[in-house]
């Protein structure tokens, strides 16, 4: 029994080495375009979805250890992001002046094609009625 206690420690610790590798890799800025998605928007005590407009954005000074980062809105410093620490992605969270929240994952780089494969979430409201939108799109390093 104490051989798979052992084993199973070894093992722990060479998939944490990875994860911590990957992460040190990880870009400090990046550069998110999305182009594929649904915005949904509540009325009536009904959920309408339609295509939302592409969305592009930065993140910068990007710190895994102290967990934060920067949001870049058409070239002009914005929020400050909190950043959540996954296994083979990075949860990238602003929350916005009236409360509300984005959300942004970068997964591990695709080897294909050299990007960050990204997903972008909103949550917000309007005149008291919920808005919500679901991005896919990429992201890129910025050197």
């Amino acid at each position: 029994m104490s051989y798979l206690l052992r084993g199973l420690a070894f093992l722990a610790a060479l998939i944490a080495s990875g994860a911590a590798s990957a992460q040190e890799d990880f870009p400090k800025h990046f550069v998110c375009d999305f182009n594929q998605g649904y915005a949904w928007t509540y009325d009536a005590g009904k959920y309408k979805a339609a295509p939302p407009a592409d969305l592009a954005f930065e993140i910068s000074a990007i710190d895994l250890d102290r967990q934060t980062a920067s949001l870049i809105l058409e070239g002009k410093p914005a929020n400050g992001l909190k950043i959540v620490r996954a296994i083979n992605a990075n949860h990238f969270i602003e929350v916005v002046n009236e409360g509300f929240l984005n959300l942004t994952t970068i997964y591990d780089r695709d080897p294909a094609t050299g990007k960050y494969p990204a997903v972008h979430s909103r949550h917000f409201g309007l005149f008291g009625q919920p808005v919500f939108a679901q991005y896919a799109g990429t992201c890129v390093p910025k050197s």
